[in-house]
């Protein structure tokens, strides 16, 4: 278990508090561009912008980046062992194993996990599993306890039945950092419906420290942070 240093506050410009992991900074990418971005070390993946070995990182284009953009408490540090539930074709955790230590990716979908393993190929740290996050116990044999955070971006039902499931893997000071896809849970369903009762199904097994909704980011999607009870 990695342990955990204090962070520092900062400000992303636009009046958010964040804090940054070690390996994450704010970084500006064009000369035309006064705005400052996220922004890890790294080959780029989903065609990015880069300068000087660092390649941004699009909180549009990724939940847990819109989650640091908007200052939750992630408690993220840089070199953590971290679970990812979701990876797709490697957007987001590509970023993650650029900052932390080792990352297992989830991802059951064939193509995506294509473009997950091209993304692998230069992060030795990155290690793809082509699984369902539903069934942990078909995993539960590679992939390493008390990981320091479990990362959840699966869009289907049941995502807290999810989280739930995965807790396994967290150590009893790690954190979840969830994204809720209202409208993968039902379509017709109020989002703050679908948002109340996934949090009742995350209580049964954690205890939730913080949620916010993604926008401006991502809409109808609610930001959780939990630790295990």
């Amino acid at each position: 278990m990695r342990e955990r240093r204090p962070l520092e506050p900062r400000s992303d410009g636009g009046g958010h508090e964040e804090t940054l992991p070690a390996g994450v900074e704010r970084r500006s990418f064009e000369e035309t561009d006064d705005r400052s971005r996220l922004a890890t070390r790294g080959k780029p993946v989903y065609g990015e912008p880069t300068a000087d070995g660092w390649r941004a990182w699009n909180p549009n284009r990724s939940k847990l980046g819109s989650m640091i953009a908007l200052g939750m408490d992630h408690g993220l540090v840089g070199g953590e062992t971290v679970l990812y539930l979701g990876a797709a074709a490697g957007t987001t955790v590509s970023h993650v194993a650029d900052f932390a230590g080792p990352t297992y990716a989830v991802e059951f979908a064939a193509r995506p996990a294509r473009d997950l393993l091209e993304a692998a190929a230069s992060r030795g740290r990155l290690l793809p599993l082509l699984k369902d996050a539903r069934r942990p116990e078909t995993y539960a044999h590679v992939v390493e306890r008390d990981v320091d955070a479990v990362v959840q971006d699966v869009a289907t039902r049941g995502q807290a039945t999810v989280a739930v499931r995965n807790a396994r893997f967290l150590a009893d000071d790690g954190r979840l950092l969830l994204a809720v896809k209202a409208r993968s849970e039902d379509v017709t369903a109020d989002p703050e419906d679908v948002f109340e009762r996934a949090l009742d199904r995350l209580r049964e097994r954690y205890e939730i420290l913080e949620t916010r909704p993604l926008e401006p980011y991502h809409g109808d999607h609610l930001g959780v942070v939990a630790t295990p009870r």
